[in-house]
């Protein structure tokens, strides 16, 4: 019994001492399973759990985004430590304010607003306004539907995916006058899925899938004939053909997803638009960028550059969270178990002690002399 006791006592003490171990990392993991729907409190957690294991990773980012002369990773990097009261040393707060400041500069904004509205590429807020004002007034997804269009004519390399977007951009357009800019989040995310797509800052995945989405809304033959007597001198007759090849009804997903690159560059910025799109690998995960992008602003690159495509949703993680969850309920198991069996055995070594006593009793009565039955009733008689 004392064997079996000690059996007990030693179960119980490591089945303790693993599940205070494990409980902190359980509690952890039900909490991003729990947050695995919700891109802001998901980036929450992970934001903190990295903070925890380095307190100094958002300083050191700050002055990375300052070297690689990215003033707007800066800033947002400062917003995030702001979020979580990470104290950043005050001449780094003021270097970045002052790249910010000189970034923003008029004559800095107007040269940026001029290239995108010629070029029609632009990886900020100034050159993005260049390239929507072009797209707006036609003459950017005009020029793109011609140049890719001229490709395809003579046999070079066209991108499929620009001339697909320039396309549906040019429907759109005419839709967003009609319905006095109901259908601008939609304009501003074609005009960002096609920047995206110049500067080569969005994945493969969603190349893959935007392809697809802008062949399917555009009649092939229809647009080639467009193209064939497309021209930059009669633009309302280009875009009145181009129009004609694009098929409305079939481009309900790619406004969607076009509507939500829209808000998430509403929210986060142009580059903060690219980055998501760059970590992104279907509309899902664009969306939920959009939700991650209305909830947390500014702090929406910081939170991309840390934790990629995990701030959008969990990923890899979700079996190692959940085994942490059952190794933590297995060990409480193990001491519920372990209680169960200690309380049993001395329970039984109380019973077993106290029929011992007993039995004591009985034999302890049992050799204690009784006096003679004759001797008794001749003593009672006289």
């Amino acid at each position: 019994m004392r064997l079996q006791l000690g059996v007990v006592k030693l179960g119980l003490a490591i089945s303790a001492v693993a599940l205070i171990a494990l409980w902190p990392r359980a509690q952890h993991g039900a909490a991003m399973i729990a947050a695995q729907d919700d891109p802001a409190k998901l980036s929450e957690l992970q934001i903190a759990d990295a903070l925890r294991q380095d307190r100094g990773i958002i300083a050191r980012q700050t002055e990375a985004a300052l070297s690689a002369g990215d003033p707007d990773l800066a800033r947002s990097f400062v917003e995030l430590a702001t979020a979580h009261q990470v104290a950043l040393p005050d001449d780094l707060v003021r270097r970045v304010d002052d790249a910010v400041r000189s970034e923003q500069a008029p004559t800095q904004v107007a040269s940026r607003f001029a290239t995108g509205l010629v070029t029609g590429q632009g990886d900020d807020l100034a050159a993005l306004s260049g390239t929507l004002a072009g797209d707006l007034f036609v003459f950017g997804d005009v020029r793109d539907v011609i140049r890719e269009g001229k490709h395809l004519a003579t046999g070079e390399a066209a991108d499929h995916l620009i001339l697909g977007l320039a396309a549906a951009g040019i429907a759109v357009t005419a839709a967003t006058y009609v319905s006095i800019g109901a259908a601008a989040p939609a304009r501003a995310g074609l005009t960002l899925v096609k920047d995206a797509r110049k500067v080569g800052r969005i994945s493969s995945g969603l190349v893959t899938w935007a392809g697809r989405s802008a062949r399917e809304i555009v009649d092939a033959p229809a647009l080639r004939r467009a193209v064939a007597d497309a021209s930059l001198l009669r633009p309302a007759r280009t875009v009145e053909a181009v129009k004609a090849a694009v098929r409305t009804d079939k481009a309900g997903g790619l406004m969607r997803f076009a509507k939500d690159v829209g808000k998430i560059g509403e929210k986060a910025g142009t580059r903060g638009a690219f980055d998501a799109l760059k970590v992104a690998e279907n509309p899902k995960d664009v969306a939920r960028a959009a939700r991650l992008a209305t909830a947390k602003g500014g702090q929406t690159r910081a939170i991309i550059k840390l934790l990629g495509r995990g701030a959008l949703l969990l990923a890899t993680g979700a079996w190692n969270f959940a085994s942490w969850i059952f190794s933590a309920l297995l060990m409480l198991f193990s001491v519920v178990t372990s209680l169960k069996a200690g309380t049993e055995r001395l329970t039984q070594r109380w019973l077993d002690r106290r029929r011992r006593k007993a039995t004591k009793r009985a034999l302890a009565a049992k050799m204690v002399p009784q006096p003679a039955v004759g001797v008794a009733s001749a003593a009672s008689e006289a």
